[in-house]
Formats: C-alpha cells, sequence, structure tokens
C-alpha cells in the first residue's frame, strides 16, 4: 500500500497504528502530518468498499479471500473507521453474523438473507451519512488509484488485497452514481460501469492477465472527466 497515497485519501491516517505513522522516517512523519481527517461519508465509503470485496468473494466461493474484507465492520482493529456509524443506525449484528458464517465454513448460500440484510444497512447508513456524491466518487477514484497501482505490477495481481479494495471502491463509486441528479449522471454511470467491467464479472478473484494499471488510471480519469468541473465537494 503506498502510504503518502493512502495518507493522501485520508483514512487509514487517522490511525497511526493503522497507518505505520511511526517517527522511524521523515517521509512518514510529514505525510501523517499532512494528512487530513475523513469525513463520516468518506470512512462509510471506504468501509463499504471493503464489506461490498468481502462479499463479493464469499459468494464466488472465495471465502478465504474475503474474509479479512469483512473484518472491517467488526474487528477492533478497524474500531476508528466505524466511529459516528452508530448514530447513523450500523446494526453490528448483522456482520458479525456474516463473519461467523463464513469462520464456520458455510456457504454463502445459506445466509444470503443477512448478506442482503449487511448490504442494505450500508444502503441506509449510506442515505443517512448524506455526503455529495460527486465528491464521493472523487474521493473513491483517488483511492482506486492507490489500491491500484499496489494490486498490480509487471502485468501480475501481486497484492490480491489492495486490487480486491478497488473493486470494492469502483462497487460503491456505481452505488453512489444512482444519486446523482445531474445532466451527465447517465454519462458518470456508464464511465463506472466500464471501470468495474476492468476486473472479472461480479467478483475480484485475481486473474491471471489484470488490466494495466495505465488502462484503470485512463479509466478513472475517464469517470473523472464525466463527473465534471462542478463544485469540488469534500464528500
Amino acid at each position: 500500500m503506498k502510504l503518502r497515497g493512502i495518507l493522501a485519501s485520508a483514512l487509514i491516517a487517522i490511525s497511526p497504528v493503522l497507518a505505520g505513522c511511526t517517527p522511524q522516517a521523515d517521509e512518514v512523519e510529514e505525510a501523517c502530518a499532512d494528512a487530513v481527517e475523513p469525513t463520516l461519508p468518506q470512512r462509510l465509503a471506504f468501509m463499504a468498499g471493503h464489506v461490498e470485496a468481502g462479499i463479493a468473494l464469499y459468494r464466488a466461493g472465495e471465502s478465504v479471500a474475503g474474509g479479512p474484507h469483512l473484518l472491517h465492520p467488526v474487528s477492533e482493529s478497524y474500531a476508528v473507521e466505524r466511529e459516528g456509524l452508530d448514530a447513523i443506525g450500523f446494526d453490528p449484528a448483522l456482520f458479525e453474523a456474516v463473519s461467523k458464517a463464513l469462520e464456520e465454513g458455510r456457504p454463502a448460500s445459506e445466509i444470503e438473507p443477512q448478506l442482503a440484510a449487511a448490504q442494505a444497512n450500508l444502503a441506509e447508513m449510506r442515505t443517512a451519512a448524506g455526503g455529495e456524491p460527486v465528491g464521493l466518487i472523487r474521493y473513491l477514484m483517488n483511492m482506486i488509484r492507490d489500491e491500484y497501482a499496489v494490486g498490480v505490477s509487471d502485468g501480475a495481481v501481486t497484492d490480491v488485497g489492495e486490487y480486491q479494495d478497488a473493486w470494492g471502491f469502483a462497487m460503491v463509486a456505481r452505488q453512489l452514481a444512482d444519486d446523482l441528479a445531474t445532466p451527465n449522471s447517465e454519462m458518470v454511470r456508464a464511465e463506472i460501469n466500464a471501470l468495474i467491467a476492468m476486473w472479472p464479472v461480479d467478483a475480484p478473484v485475481p486473474p491471471s492477465d489484470p488490466a494495466s494499471i495505465d488502462d484503470v488510471y485512463g479509466q478513472v480519469d475517464a469517470v473523472l472527466t464525466a463527473l465534471g468541473s462542478g463544485q469540488d465537494s469534500e464528500g
């Protein structure tokens, strides 16, 4: 993971333990000092991206790969991400049930109602959290750049988790695009769909020939161009 890029996106930096912010290097110290605390909608979008990736992998029979992503709503290691979510309807029991089923080796088909309920809870929180869809989509596009640059190298998936995170953020961006009420909203949705199509269908199971970083960056730019140069909201 690119420390400076993730800190600029301002999620991991809010926890020195998670971000690796220590006084061991001047560059790390500078990055930690310059980090901007993310908004509640941004933190929710970040968590939702992990959950979307985890649930998709679980449904695809890749429970081992999905497990780490599904820790974000339940693990104490990610408690900082969840600050303030209780006030907008976070139901941790739903996500705990999913994690428990995964640990027990139960197939996703057995708990499909719980998976759907967890995704519905994320959607409900997104509505309650507010935030400008345009700003949040921009935030997620920047996260995709950072994650994909770590996930893919020399034409191969070199960090599975980051590759999958980037897909999850694209999926959340697509959900947010449904809330756009601008003249170019259909174009934005089409460009995000084209971005998602750069991963395998339905779940980010690492392929032998992932899309190149240049191609993904180019499509991210296409999404940002479609969003237009309107008000630069923080989300």
